[in-house]
């Protein structure tokens, strides 16, 4: 399909997304206005900045408080009008033009110029801002045609180019405002600006006690109207707790002091579901859990590190009963990965599950790599998170019949993050949300050593770098689905993870709660929430 015929199909969806939206939408006089919507998280935002991020915690807070020129729509598959209204590429592929909406302003009551919309793209293209930038690396110039027309020019042909302008990193900032915080570069700037941010989403941040609580209020300028004809968002704020404990998050929903909680434990699932009190609801999602293991030769004491060998990976692998671990853990809910990105993926390859569990090979393999006896290893879970509790404990002992002693070490996500950014690790449990409708996202992350070293890892493929880069520029969905195919061949036999499954958000909610959705890829949407009487 060419770039144009891709762009007319998108814009089609738009259109169909909007149509349906709106003659969905519940009736204006059912839809009741105000109040403060208060939300169980099981850990709290970092860095609300939307280009130096790659955390889930702050990404999925990030679409409230930002807004971008495209947005997801709520399938998580196609693209519809943000504060761009309308797009079109090229012919060549070589440049997309996109005209702005009108009258759009930020939360400080400013006007979102076109010189706001080139100065945020260009931060965000920039290679040295941030991991995501690979997303946008296409852009070679950002041009304003007009004051309501921008155009991208592009270093190469991009087929993601469309997606990518949906994702947070692309999000439309107030120059103006971000240049004028302290600090010489653009770390210190985003660190200051981050602290009282300015955006153009349908919330504002109004406070922030780190590790208790965050609220947002409604943005009095936010650009979408509601199903009653005036501008959304319905409720007058989203007040956010931090509650790492599983059960603490449920109790204080059923109590009534929560209206959501999010990242129920999956043992609960069927409990809630026949509790009449609460909505216990599994929003589909592209969410894979994993083990990521760092693989250099080395770890950061200096001792010899056995994940590095690929047949012990391996082992760990096939002594790994993934079908026990999700009816131990998920109880049926999650379904055994066939590849490390999810089966929502686009381009997703895979029919069967990876390594099905054989411990003689296991072993054979233990005693090749030269670990006979086994070794003592260990892996961060959260603190209080009753599912990587389970899931670590499981995989102690099932590690544990090839040699392998597991050290459980429980932390909360604040250090697990920052030891897996620095490279401090031998294991973590972890989680992945595609962000964008492609798979250049999850392959940059896991795969593409120049991005992160492989999920900071220090995992590398010479062929799979090629793969990818290669990838980033193929319009031919069948030779790009090729390229894809194998750069997945690869790292599914010798990458540094274990992937365990796959599964849907759960999340619980109070029956009065209407219009609250967490998309496929992840974002906790509230812009369309209220709550009923």
């Amino acid at each position: 399909m060419s770039f144009k015929h891709i762009a007319t199909s998108l814009l089609l969806t738009a259109c169909l997304t909007g149509v349906i939206a709106t003659s969905g939408a519940r009736a204006a006089d059912t839809i009741t206005r105000g109040g403060t919507l208060t939300y169980g998280r099981y850990a709290d935002s970092l860095f609300l900045d939307p280009v130096l991020n790659d955390a889930n915690v702050d990404i999925w807070i990030l679409s409230n408080l930002y807004d971008t020129l495209l947005l997801p729509t709520d399938d998580g598959k196609g693209v519809q009008p943000g504060l761009a209204t309308a797009w079109q590429v090229a012919p060549d592929g070589k440049s997309v033009t996109l005209t702005l909406r009108e009258g759009t302003k930020f939360s400080d009551g400013s006007p979102i110029t076109a010189e706001d919309v080139q100065w945020s793209l260009k931060r965000a293209a920039n290679p040295k801002n941030g991991i995501w930038n690979f997303m946008v690396g296409s852009i070679d110039d950002v041009v304003i045609q007009d004051p309501k027309t921008v155009v991208l020019k592009l270093k190469n042909t991009d087929p993601a180019i469309l997606s990518a302008l949906t994702v947070f990193n692309t999000s439309i900032l107030p120059m103006k405002a971000f240049e004028a915080s302290p600090g010489a570069t653009d770390a210190d700037k985003a660190k200051a600006f981050a602290e009282h941010p300015i955006g153009s989403g349908a919330f504002i941040l109004k406070s922030w006690q780190r590790n208790a609580d965050m609220q947002l209020v409604r943005n009095p300028y936010y650009w979408r109207q509601g199903a009653d004809g005036k501008a959304l968002p319905y409720l007058d704020g989203v007040h956010f707790e931090v509650i790492p404990d599983d059960a603490t998050r449920i109790l204080k929903l059923k109590s009534g002091e929560l209206d959501g909680a999010e990242f129920i434990p999956y043992a609960r699932v069927d409990e809630l579901k026949a509790d009449s009190s609460v909505n216990m609801v599994l929003f589909p999602s592209t969410r894979v859990e994993y083990v990521t293991l760092m693989v250099r030769p080395k770890l950061k004491d200096g001792s010899d590190n056995p994940l590095s060998n690929e047949k012990v990976r391996q082992a760990l692998n096939y002594a790994t009963d993934k079908d026990g671990i999700i009816g131990i853990v998920t109880h049926g809910v999650g379904t055994p990965m066939t590849s490390f990105m999810s089966s929502a993926t686009p381009y997703h390859a895979g029919t069967t599950p990876l390594f099905p569990v054989d411990l003689d090979k296991a072993k054979q393999l233990m005693k090749d790599a030269g670990f006979e006896n086994g070794f003592k290893t260990s892996i961060y879970v959260l603190a209080g998170n009753e599912d990587e509790i389970g899931i670590a404990t499981a995989l102690q002992q099932m590690w544990g019949q090839i040699g392998v002693t597991l050290d459980i070490q429980q932390v909360d996500n604040a250090t697990r993050t920052a030891k897996y950014r620095a490279g401090d690790f031998s294991m973590r449990l972890a989680a992945w949300t595609d962000d964008i409708a492609d798979p250049n996202e999850i392959a940059s992350y896991f795969v593409y050593s120049k991005t992160i070293d492989a999920l900071h890892s220090g995992w590398k493929n010479d062929e799979a770098d090629t793969l990818f880069e290669q990838s980033q520029q193929e319009l031919d969905p069948k030779k790009r689905g090729d390229d894809y195919a194998k750069i997945q061949e690869i790292y599914n036999t010798s990458g540094p993870i274990v992937p365990l499954y796959e599964t849907p958000y759960p999340v619980t909610l109070k029956p009065t709660v209407k219009g609250f959705v967490q998309i496929p890829l992840g974002n906790n949407i509230f812009v369309g929430a209220h709550i009923e009487k």
